[in-house]
């Protein structure tokens, strides 16, 4: 007999085989010994009254016996395939790439960036030296944004394909199945380079080609049908089908786009900054205790308010996380966040921005390089307030709600340094009222938020793509290039590393139906 129940469990007892059995025993009003197997399907924490507790969705196996799934994946060998070009390899790359595989035809992915191993060193020069490689840094590489970016795989996305396919994805090449129950799922910066590296060997295995130092600098069109790319360097790889999946930061690839008469639109996006506490300020506020102990993980917020009619709202929020630099041009100063799997650091961080619309920046609305160029303005203007090396200016929570220059910075996770301005003297005044209005609001929602131990870095500004590619509803296809498949975050199509990778599921699958 198999039945499917609800348990709750105090924290330290949500992994114990033994616990959990009892527990489920007595609401079952049977033995532990009739057990043989439970199975966790869904897990979270549940910490709205004054004792914190874990839920759990089971199935519990009584009497029967109980076989743990095989995420392994029997992929095809399709050397000999038909080729499809995918320009990325980021998630909806990789992702594009394994879908191919599985209808037969050969991936070939070009990536502009370095391995995972080789980018190790770029980022060290990032964070040490505040040096950026254009081609090889945070975003750029295998891998994308989301190998050094956290790891989180919480979506919202449910109706745009199965992410529980994307998550056993995931543990077939090394992520640990609690991804599939936790309901925020995070693999974790320090585990995520091995997962890549092992679905970049999976395609190899079977057959496809993997590039890096690949960077594509021309569609190949035909009486506006796609026949290939060209490389830098001016090395030609030929194909009837191209999926454009170049991440959000790739502004070099809406120039080539926009060189080639091929239509982009311009796209609102968010900006703000990244706040940080110490993370044991999110713990008293959302557990209701002075010390959360070992039992249960940093926890985390969400938080969003509507100010003066926009939104404002906390955005990749990271737990026990750190405050990257994320830039990929020299001159620019965009901030990120991420976490190791084990959320270990002292400090909590989140994105909290506003929404920019078309019409709150100058200009014509027919220009698709409007909301790109003022992004890259204000990053450039936070730059020179830092004053170089990637210094990124900042100031205290209060502070900068109530006006005034913050005399001293407390410690933070932000490796490259940070310097004490007037955060409004780089933000829009607009977005910096807003921001102004909402954070004592959050302090009222969250007890411990508002407070001066929060330091506010600039800039976040790389929340989604200031650029849109469009692309036709039913076929997935670029309307004036046929087989051109724009994807992913990059095109305006996804949000985050399991968005991403489900669109480009959708763009395989789309272009395989239409061969």
């Amino acid at each position: 007999m198999v039945k499917e129940i609800e348990i709750v469990c105090p924290p330290g007892q949500q992994e114990d085989e033994g616990a959990i059995k009892k527990v489920a025993a007595n609401a079952l009003h049977t033995s532990p010994q009739k057990i043989t197997a439970i199975q966790i399907l869904k897990r979270s924490i549940d910490a709205r009254g004054r004792r914190v507790v874990y839920r759990m969705q089971v199935k519990v196996y009584i009497d029967e016996a109980y076989r743990p799934e095989d995420y392994t994946i029997d992929y095809p060998n399709v050397q000999n395939g038909q080729a499809v070009i995918i320009v990325g390899a980021g998630p909806a790359g990789l992702f594009a790439a394994l879908q191919c595989i599985e209808q037969g035809q050969k991936p070939i992915v070009l990536e502009r960036g370095k391995a995972v191993k080789d980018r190790r060193r770029d980022l060290a020069n990032i964070n040490k030296q505040g040096v950026v490689n254009p081609e090889s840094n945070y975003c750029f590489g295998e891998g994308g944004a989301g190998t050094y970016s956290d790891g989180k795989l919480y979506t919202r996305s449910t109706k745009r394909g199965d992410v529980n396919r994307v998550l056993k994805t995931f543990v077939a090449h090394g992520a640990t199945p609690d991804i599939l129950v936790d309901a925020r799922p995070h693999i974790g910066t320090n585990k995520l380079p091995q997962i890549i590296t092992a679905m970049r060997q999976t395609i190899l295995n079977a057959g496809g080609e993997m590039r890096f130092d690949a960077k594509v600098t021309q569609l190949i069109v035909e009486n506006d049908i796609i026949k290939g790319v060209q490389l830098t360097g001016g090395e030609k790889i030929y194909a009837n089908t191209v999926i454009l999946a170049t991440g959000h930061s790739a502004r070099d690839v809406f120039e080539m786009l926009y060189r080639q008469h091929i239509l982009i639109e311009a796209k609102p996006f968010a900006l703000g900054v990244r706040i940080e506490h110490p993370q044991q300020i999110i713990d008293q506020a959302q557990y209701h205790c002075h010390d959360r102990g070992e039992d249960l993980p940093p926890s985390y917020y969400s938080l969003v308010e509507q100010v003066d009619g926009r939104g404002v709202f906390s955005f990749c929020m990271c737990p026990g996380g750190i405050i990257a630099p994320c830039a990929t041009e020299p001159e620019e100063i965009v901030v990120n966040g991420w976490s190791p799997s084990k959320r270990n650091n002292p400090y909590a961080n989140s994105g909290t921005v506003v929404q920019v619309n078309l019409e709150d920046v100058e200009g014509d609305n027919s220009d698709p390089f409007k909301m790109l160029n003022f992004q890259q303005h204000i990053e450039q203007l936070a730059f020179k307030a830092g004053g170089g090396n990637l210094i990124a200016p900042a100031q205290r929570m209060i502070d900068f709600v109530e006006g005034r220059l913050s005399k001293d910075l407390p410690q933070n996770s932000y490796l490259p340094g940070v310097k004490s301005v007037q955060l409004k003297d780089i933000l829009p005044g607009w977005i910096a009222d807003r921001l102004r209005k909402a954070l004592p609001v959050f302090g009222k929602k969250m007890k411990g938020y508002y407070t001066n131990d929060a330091i506010l870095v600039g800039v976040e500004s790389r929340t989604s793509s200031p650029i849109k590619i469009p692309r036709d509803k039913e076929t997935l296809q670029h309307p004036q290039i046929k087989g051109l498949y724009p994807c992913g975050e990059g095109a305006g199509y996804a949000g985050g590393i399991i968005s991403a990778a489900i669109d480009g599921i959708n763009c395989a699958a789309a272009a395989r139906a239409v061969i």
